[in-house]
């Protein structure tokens, strides 16, 4: 990874089937993109349920220690499990914005790929990642979500809207085929 600043004109981009994309992430892009993690990665799935199975399990447990009845064994575990969902949402959301703070100073984005990788230059840092840094993709509405797989929480963010012709949604998508797994 090259973390020089400046023109990345030096790296290796094909220009014949390179897709270029101009942006300025915002916050909204990571909590979608770690929505969408939460929903289709099976890594994502697990970090998503866990806070609720480890509410129902607490609960459950300590219901029989204490001997509880049944109708307070009930009201706590349905006031228990969506509480323990609404700390992950607004977990996932905390951590979206923590990963929206590193990526803010880098201001305004270019991303151009091809079939080797990505040269990525924003207005204080540039750099270049081949593809092998990442095992998958996933597409939302809005976004392109790269993700480094299940072990690691590296996660690459790729708005749409930054698409400089209307085929290069479809050219960037064919690259990532071609070169990531797709959930």
């Amino acid at each position: 990874m090259d973390s020089k600043g400046g023109d990345p004109s030096h790296q290796h981009t094909d220009s014949g089937t390179a897709v270029e994309f101009v942006y300025r992430p915002t916050a909204a892009d990571f909590e979608e993109a770690l929505r969408a993690r939460a929903r289709r990665s099976p890594s994502g799935r697990a970090q998503a349920l866990m806070a609720p199975l480890v509410a129902l399990i607490a609960v459950s447990v300590f219901s029989v220690l204490q001997d509880a009845p049944l109708p307070v064994w009930i009201i706590s575990l349905v006031l228990a499990v969506p509480v323990a969902f609404w700390g992950t949402v607004r977990g996932l959301r905390t951590m979206a914005r923590r990963m929206f703070s590193i990526v803010e100073p880098y201001g305004r984005c270019r991303m151009v790929a091809d079939d080797h990788g990505a040269v990525s230059t924003g207005e204080r840092v540039s750099f270049t990642v081949d593809w092998t840094v990442f095992r998958e993709y996933l597409e939302t509405p809005g976004l392109f979500v790269l993700l480094s797989g299940d072990r690691a929480a590296g996660v690459a963010v790729l708005p749409k809207r930054g698409a400089q012709d209307r085929g290069d949604v479809d050219r960037l998508r064919a690259i990532l085929d071609r070169n990531l797994k797709r959930l």
